[in-house]
């Protein structure tokens, strides 16, 4: 168990730190695209290029579009951060002294429900503004398999703090 500790604490900090990263990116492409500031175009304004802050060098480049900004620019940079958010909560789980809680049944039913449906609800909404890649439903299936595997989890965990409910009433 402790091996189980210290992946789960490595993990926990990695997928935070990506969370972060992951907001930052999209909070700072937000902040560029409303401003102005290290915001460069290509193409004559066909492309833009969101800059390293001060410089011009580009950092991440795109259609200057609208729908393709929200739906295959922002929304996955954000979408992510909120996944790894999720899966650092999920990590955090296994390295807490008690394992079976209902926080922890908590963290595993948000991670599985984003899985199941957020990818699939804005692959939808997306369809309709912009072109999909073929790659796109090989992310849907793959979450929802991952959502699926955490909801075994989370019905696991539920049986084991009712286990663990149990016994503590008989001590």
């Amino acid at each position: 168990m402790k091996t189980t500790h210290i992946v789960s604490r490595i993990l926990f900090y990695f997928t935070r730190f990506l969370a972060v990263v992951y907001f930052s990116l999209a909070a700072y492409s937000v902040f560029t695209l409303i401003t102005g500031l290290f915001l460069t175009f290509k193409d004559n304004g066909k492309y833009f290029q969101v800059c390293y802050p001060f410089t011009s060098h580009p950092l991440m480049l795109g259609d200057y579009n609208l729908p393709y900004i929200l739906f295959d620019f922002l929304a996955p940079l954000s979408l992510y951060g909120l996944f790894f958010l999720l899966s650092s909560n999920v990590f955090k789980v296994f390295y807490q002294p008690k394992l079976f809680t209902s926080n922890g049944i908590s963290h595993l039913r948000r991670f599985y429900l984003s899985n199941l449906l957020i990818p699939g609800s804005v692959i939808f909404v997306a369809f309709f503004f912009v072109p999909l890649d073929n790659e796109v439903s090989l992310f849907i299936l793959l979450h929802g398999m991952l959502g699926v595997f955490a909801y075994f989890l989370a019905a696991i965990f539920k049986q084991g703090l009712n286990l663990q409910n149990e016994q503590d009433l008989f001590i």
